[in-house]
């Protein structure tokens, strides 16, 4: 059999040519018609498959889909009812998801209107009232929205004292859950502001038994501080007890004084202290670890647990606490107690990061009611003097004009001028300074010798990972030699004379800034000034003086420096406590000027030259006023 002739490539890829129907006939179509059985006719008739493959003419279409369809103010219609659709369908949705969103939109409404500041009371109580009225039934339910919980606070805040009762009557069955939740609780809050005594009183009675499972809580810790600080002594105790026992959770008539100490709370009711203390490490190590420390209840909580725990816990407590975090404490009383307690009781690693986590806010702690004694407890027990210094007392540096006129921020400056002074100090202030943990007062003394401290500040750079060794309490260096290095050897006492040369007449005439001018210019407790910045000293005494000798104006609007109440008795104490003052005062300021002085407050400038018990001065003044004592015109006194 003959084998069959190769095609070529190019017929290979030759497409089969279907015949152009103009110019051939339809028996020349490839394929043959179907038959049916009943049937000998194509299905296709000669007609139909020639306008099958006959194209038809192109028409245009009446409507270009491409463009969008805009109305004649040129906005699309298309996408504008697709996004009014979606909002339907939006609005069906929550409709059926939310039980009351028609009537949380009606509150909106409303309450975009009641919080204008510019609406008549009357108007607004009107609103008010409406608001309240369509709510009623309902407060409880629509209380945990975003928006009908604002809506109820406008409401709390501008209602009648009728109005706000029947909210609270209410609401009063779900303040503890309410309490948890992220919206209600500024509403249970601005309740608790607008709250009688006795509604007041409902309210802590009703957290029995649930505030140390608050506590733990981000939110629910928000309405505990609150009412702890709105309460009366009592209610903050009876807050407070719930921490210590679970007896006092589950007894509540156990009858407790307002000011009981926890140790006091313990002998009373006889109670166990082992037991206390681990419940009160269960109450307290979930919120530690959580980090909830801004609250005063926590901070006095945890000062009453130091009180009674033991050694090892006392130290774990103080190893959790030291760091940055303790920064967010030390704005309370109690808060500032346990700072103290860290950096007495602490490791110099502690302390390390107790001062590091400062950096950036010594400024605004100084100036703090209660954080500026932190900083006082560090000056005192610190040996890392180095350390101190490169952080606390350059950013104390740098803002030292202000913080001399500052009530507290004077009080660390102070402290190394002067150390523990009564005068400067209130006694209460004194007391949280020599405080100590029970547990950890009579600890042993741990083997630390002078090359331990060198060595301490040798490796202040390194880092944190490194062992640091254990220093006794109130640290190892002699505390003259701390002030030394800390205010004269950093450079601060330098920079605090030119500050007190520079504004030394608003230093003189300010309720604080006098007593920093008057420690300043005697040198400090112990001459800790002297000799070093003698000369400087000097230049202090010069501006003193000039801004004494100033002619007296008598249509000045501002008194004299020696008339002022303030700056008269500054002056005074300096001329009787520091002798190169008053020579220098007497010589540049008021030889031959006596008589201008010695009536009014400045006559107590010029008395103070003759009650002295310096020789030397007395022996400057006495001729020029014993004349005026004579003529009954300058009276002496005692020295104040």
């Amino acid at each position: 059999m003959a084998a069959k002739p190769q095609k070529s490539s190019g017929e290979m890829n030759k497409r089969k040519r279907i015949p152009n129907q103009k110019t051939e006939g339809t028996d020349s179509i490839s394929k043959k018609p179907k038959f049916t059985p009943n049937s000998n006719k194509p299905k296709f008739s000669s007609s139909d498959v020639q306008s099958k493959f006959t194209k038809k003419p192109f028409k245009s279409p009446s409507k270009d889909y491409h463009k969008p369809s805009v109305n004649k103010d040129g906005v699309d219609d298309s996408k504008k009812i697709g996004r009014l659709r979606a909002k339907e369908l939006t609005e069906e949705r929550k409709k059926k998801r939310k039980k009351h969103y028609s009537l949380e939109q009606d509150l909106s409404l409303l309450w975009e209107k009641m919080r204008r500041r510019n609406i008549a009371k009357e108007d607004r109580s009107k609103l008010v009232s409406e608001a309240i009225s369509k709510m009623k039934g309902k407060i409880s339910e629509i209380a945990s929205s975003h928006v009908s919980s604002r809506v109820l606070q406008t409401c709390v805040k501008h209602c009648t004292q009728e109005e706000r009762n029947a909210v609270f009557v209410e609401l009063r069955p779900h303040f503890i859950s309410l309490s948890s939740n992220t919206y209600a609780v500024h509403l249970v809050t601005k309740m608790l502001d607008h709250a009688s005594k006795e509604q007041l009183g409902e309210f802590i009675s009703s957290l029995h038994g649930h505030v140390a499972t608050l506590l733990r809580q981000m939110v629910g810790s928000l309405v505990i501080e609150h009412v702890y600080n709105l309460g009366n002594a009592t209610q903050k105790q009876a807050l407070l007890v719930e921490l210590y026992s679970p007896e006092l959770q589950l007894f509540q008539d156990l009858v407790i004084a307002k000011d009981d100490r926890l140790e006091d709370v313990i002998s009373k009711l006889q109670l166990s202290k082992s037991s206390v203390s681990r419940h009160m490490s269960s109450v307290l190590q979930p919120i530690m670890e959580k980090g909830i420390l801004d609250h005063s209840i926590v901070h006095r909580a945890l000062y009453e647990y130091l009180t009674i725990a033991d050694k090892t816990s006392a130290a774990d407590v103080i190893q959790q606490l030291a760091g940055p975090s303790l920064i967010r404490m030390i704005h309370t009383k109690d808060g500032s107690r346990l700072a103290m307690f860290c950096i007495k009781h602490g490791s110099a690693k502690e302390r390390k990061k107790i001062i590091k986590g400062m950096k950036g806010h010594v400024d605004k702690i100084a100036r703090d009611k209660f954080g500026n004694l932190v900083l006082v407890s560090i000056f005192s027990v610190v040996d890392d003097t180095k350390l101190v210094s490169k952080i606390i007392i350059r950013e104390l540096e740098g803002n030292l004009k202000e913080l001399l006129l500052d009530q507290g921020g004077r009080r660390p400056i102070m402290q190394l001028l002067h150390p523990n002074c009564a005068r400067y100090f209130f006694s209460d202030d004194l007391t949280s300074l020599s405080l100590t943990i029970p547990s950890l007062k009579n600890k042993e003394e741990s083997d630390v010798n002078e090359e331990a401290v060198v060595e301490e500040d040798k490796n202040e750079e390194d880092d944190d990972s490194a062992p640091s060794t254990q220093l006794i309490e109130g640290g190892k260096k002699d505390s003259i030699k701390r002030r030394q290095e800390l205010l004269v050897n950093s450079g601060l006492a330098e920079k605090l004379v030119d500050a007190c040369c520079e504004m030394a007449e608003s230093l003189l005439r300010s309720k604080f800034g006098k007593e920093v001018i008057y420690e300043v210019a005697t040198g400090g407790a112990d001459g800790i000034l002297h000799p070093t910045l003698d000369e400087k000293l000097g230049e202090l005494y010069e501006a003193i003086a000039t801004i004494v000798a100033q002619p007296k104006l008598d249509d000045s609007k501002e008194e004299h420096i020696l008339e002022h109440f303030h700056s008269s008795r500054t002056i005074k104490k300096l001329i009787l406590d520091c002798p190169a003052f008053a020579s220098t005062l007497w010589e540049k300021a008021l030889k031959g000027n006596c008589a201008t002085w010695v009536k009014g407050h400045s006559s107590k400038v010029i008395s103070a030259f003759l009650e002295t018990s310096n020789t030397a001065i007395n022996e400057l003044a006495k001729a020029e006023l014993q004349p005026f004592v004579k003529r009954g015109e300058l009276k002496l006194s005692v020295a104040e």
